[in-house]
């Protein structure tokens, strides 16, 4: 993928890169759309996290979720981040499944009253066209290592073995979660249990549940950014963006589903 690189000074629009060493400055990281790859983000964490003039981040947050790998290293990357400065979500629109899977590891979740949370568990999708074949008079030979090898095939219906496996990989993912909302929300799992069947709340019931701390906007979490990192709330926002050609993106994001459903099996943190 081509694009063209830029930093930028959000905030009062004073330009700055992060290499810059001015004091007391509050990052901001941008988690928007589905989760899918997020090395750029990744990067982003980290360079804020070596950044001694950050002395806390706004994660902006509004996504519906996405894969499960994507996710989790996201919420690890934050986590690390956390450890040594403070860090502040602040919730758009949404904040589902695997992007609530991933703020968790924030020091605060500040949320507006309707926003969309929740969506706590797994979904594991893949299309079948068995049906299809068998009219068409198409036979699709498989030769394969073990029976489970080609589990998720599209060319036929799970077996009762697979399904096992399928129920089995569900199971642990879903629980993965469940254990990262107890220790990430302080939350017992009999707590937990009854909010993780992938229901949605609102910003409100999601803080009456104990999923978010804060109701409020995002300048109220920029200023409580500001707080926790001892600096002024006028403080500029770091923030590092990238000028993207949008033809190209068009063409990168279509190979990308293609070769993604190209994987078979797609295991999930999002919203349906």
């Amino acid at each position: 993928m081509i694009f063209l690189a830029s930093w930028i000074m959000g905030g009062l629009g004073q330009g700055s890169e992060f290499g810059l060493r001015n004091s007391g400055r509050i990052g901001l990281i941008v988690l928007e759309g589905p989760i899918g790859d997020v090395r750029d983000l990744l990067d982003e964490l980290e360079d804020l996290r070596r950044d001694d003039s950050i002395k806390s981040v706004v994660l902006r947050v509004d996504s519906p979720g996405g894969d499960v790998g994507a996710s989790q290293e996201l919420h690890d990357a934050i986590a690390r981040l956390a450890g040594e400065k403070p860090v502040v979500a602040s919730v758009g629109s949404v904040m589902a499944s695997g992007a609530y899977y991933a703020a968790m590891a924030a020091d605060s979740i500040v949320c507006t009253p309707g926003a969309v949370v929740g969506s706590i568990g797994v979904i594991l999708t893949y299309p079948t066209a068995a049906t299809l074949l068998d009219k068409l008079g198409i036979e699709w030979r498989v030769y394969k290592s073990g029976p489970l090898k080609d589990m998720g095939s599209f060319s036929r219906n799970p077996t009762e073995d697979e399904e096992a496996v399928f129920d089995s990989i569900i199971s642990d993912v879903y629980d993965q979660f469940v254990s990262a909302v107890v220790t990430d929300r302080g939350l017992s799992r009999d707590d937990v249990l009854p909010l993780a069947d992938g229901r949605i709340f609102t910003g409100r019931q999601a803080m009456d549940a104990g999923l978010v701390d804060r109701l409020g906007d995002y300048q109220d979490a920029v200023t409580m950014a500001a707080a926790m990192g001892g600096v002024a709330p006028e403080t500029p926002l770091v923030h590092r963006t990238r000028a993207r050609i949008p033809l190209l993106d068009l063409i990168d994001h279509l190979l990308h589903e293609q070769a993604r459903a190209s994987w078979g099996p797609h295991l999930e943190y999002r919203l349906k």
